[in-house]
């Protein structure tokens, strides 16, 4: 079942209060998608990390891009052991257990909205994920309990400001200003029942102004979205209407593939089976 504008999801949480008069407002979809508003308005946002590989090659991409001589470095070392550079692959606790940071998730826009770069960033990235909307609350959860709770899942787009990224991280509070000034999801949402069976396995793609510059899919995760949730509300209570991201599909933002967003830009992010999101770089 397609679920599109909030039909039959107002159980799940309520719309957030407008914006009062006066106040700021966030960026407003393009005419040519008047009334496309979100399937849902997320209670929280929990965003992790379940590939490796998207790990490895973003950071390579991060080196490349921003640390070109560290980059010729890291490349010989690759050739020559023909394995990662060890600094790129994950830290030791993602190996032990599924990892998550908290986005803002009142900044969510949908599909079709025009996007601005952060006016304290040169280096606006996009991420393809797939989003699991949470229908059922949560507790101490066994992976198999979680997947029975997932009320359906939406395509998921993390946008993210790469040059100022790395600085907030080694903070160790994790992102802030890079992530969180905005984040969108496609207008559909599609139920648990349609997918979940396959969820696996979907293919995905991101295409700039009209063609594909990454066909990927949601295979390769290091632990099951069972597992992610289950770990999710390890102690902690876990409500309908949180919305979790896998992290970046492999090959899913810029970073990884070298195409980066530049004004005018079309940026289409498709899953299968599920819908695209679209937006114009203004």
């Amino acid at each position: 079942m397609q679920v599109l504008a909030h039909q039959g999801w107002e159980n799940l949480n309520e719309s957030p209060e407008p914006f009062s008069e006066g106040w700021a407002t966030p960026p407003r979809p393009d005419p040519a998608t008047e009334g496309v508003v979100l399937p849902f308005q997320p209670r929280s946002f929990r965003d992790f990390m379940l590939y490796e590989r998207h790990c490895i090659d973003a950071s390579r991409g991060y080196v490349r891009r921003f640390l070109p001589a560290a980059y010729r470095f890291t490349t010989l070392f690759e050739k020559i052991s023909r394995r990662p550079f060890p600094a790129f692959k994950p830290g030791k606790l993602w190996y032990r257990q599924p990892i998550y940071y908290f986005g803002n998730h009142l900044s969510f826009v949908p599909s079709g909205t025009v996007v601005h770069s952060p006016s304290y960033s040169q280096a606006l990235d996009y991420e393809l994920e797939l989003g699991v909307v949470l229908g059922q609350p949560l507790f101490n959860a066994t992976p198999a309990q979680a997947l029975a709770a997932i009320a359906g899942f939406v395509v998921l787009n993390d946008f993210s400001a790469r040059d100022v990224q790395r600085a907030e991280m080694a903070s160790g509070f994790g992102p802030q200003k890079s992530k969180h000034f905005l984040s969108s999801m496609s207008e559909i949402l599609v139920t648990a029942d349609e997918l979940l069976d396959d969820v696996n396995a979907l293919k995905a793609s991101v295409c700039l102004n009209g063609r594909e510059i990454c066909a990927t899919s949601t295979a390769g995760m290091r632990y099951s979205i069972g597992e992610a949730l289950a770990q999710a509300s390890l102690d902690e209570q876990l409500y309908p209407g949180e919305l979790f991201g896998t992290g970046t599909l492999p090959g899913g933002c810029g970073m990884e593939n070298g195409h980066w967003l530049k004004p005018g830009d079309l940026l289409q992010l498709r899953i299968d089976r599920i819908g695209e999101i679209q937006h114009r770089i203004a």
